[in-house]
């Protein structure tokens, strides 16, 4: 056992067990770092019977115009929840924070509640609200904006809509969290210095929020991404995305190692994303 250096945040001279570790480094091993490196080596066998070693797998996926398209739909997909779910979730953030105790509560209550819910029948219930006879349908024509009924389902659109409600939750908490610790007397003194209320959202409470929406951001990008039933359900047939190609390698194609590729570009894809969101938190701390 090693003592600990000084300087790394523990008690001078005290010994680290790892043996206290070594539950959690055993668990990353055996279902991450294990089915990772078994996943690594089916993506180079050359054919779906795996009796042939080669690149033939990579060079078919990221050669076909088709399945780059595939990638760039899938993180077209996540960048259209984020940004949705943040423009819906600062004006609810800032309602919020301007309601009493007892609003709160029940702002919360309805905030947590579609997470008790099984994210299959919320999906399958925007079935309902996006068909053509749904009900979104029904007040657009109601209200006069429409006079024929929008095709929402197996659209982006649609899509998109969906996964807002869906993802929402994962956006407000952690907005909620740090705009509840935002210092009120900053906002006072940008009023009362003469900031209109854009310019004090913009240089006040946007950046001092700042890395709640990272985290926010960084949740709804990877969930939305990976959401394969919703993908699935509203988009169809018609919307082709990494976790939806996946399964039809997989359990359709039986595909492995073509497969195994589309999967280590997925979760290559949320990293790079994840860590795009974390280096644009270090910039603008440090801007």
């Amino acid at each position: 056992m090693a003592a600990a250096p000084a300087g790394s945040g523990g008690v001078p001279g005290a010994r680290v067990d790892w043996r206290l570790a070594a539950p959690l480094g055993l668990t990353y091993l055996a279902f991450f770092a294990a089915p990772f490196a078994i996943l690594l080596g089916i993506s180079f066998y050359a054919d779906a019977e795996q009796t042939r070693l080669g690149l033939d797998s990579w060079t078919k996926f990221y050669g076909d115009a088709f399945y780059r398209k595939v990638i760039f739909d899938t993180l077209k997909l996540g960048v259209f929840a984020v940004l949705a779910t943040t423009l819906l979730a600062y004006p609810l953030a800032l309602v919020f924070r301007a309601s009493s105790p007892r609003v709160q509560r029940l702002l919360i209550f309805i905030i947590l509640m579609p997470l008790l819910t099984s994210v299959v029948i919320r999906t399958f219930a925007w079935i309902v609200i996006l068909a053509r006879e749904g009900v979104l349908n029904q007040t657009l024509i109601g209200l006069g904006l429409t006079s024929t009924p929008l095709n929402l389902l197996q659209t982006e659109l649609g899509l998109v809509i969906a996964l807002t409600q869906i993802e929402m939750p994962l956006m407000l908490l952690p907005l909620l969290t740090i705009m509840n610790q935002m210092d009120q007397n900053l906002v006072d003194a940008s009023r009362a210095l003469g900031a209109s209320k854009w310019r004090t959202f913009f240089r006040v409470i946007l950046p001092l929020t700042l890395p709640g929406w990272i985290a926010g951001a960084t949740l709804v990008f990877a969930s939305a991404t990976t959401a394969f039933i919703s993908q699935s359900v509203i988009g169809g047939a018609r919307l082709v995305y990494l976790p939806s190609l996946i399964w039809q390698q997989s359990m359709v194609v039986y595909n492995w190692p073509f497969a195994a590729v589309a999967s280590l570009t997925l979760l290559f894809t949320v990293l790079a994303g994840i860590m795009a969101l974390g280096w644009l938190g270090r910039f603008a701390r440090t801007s």
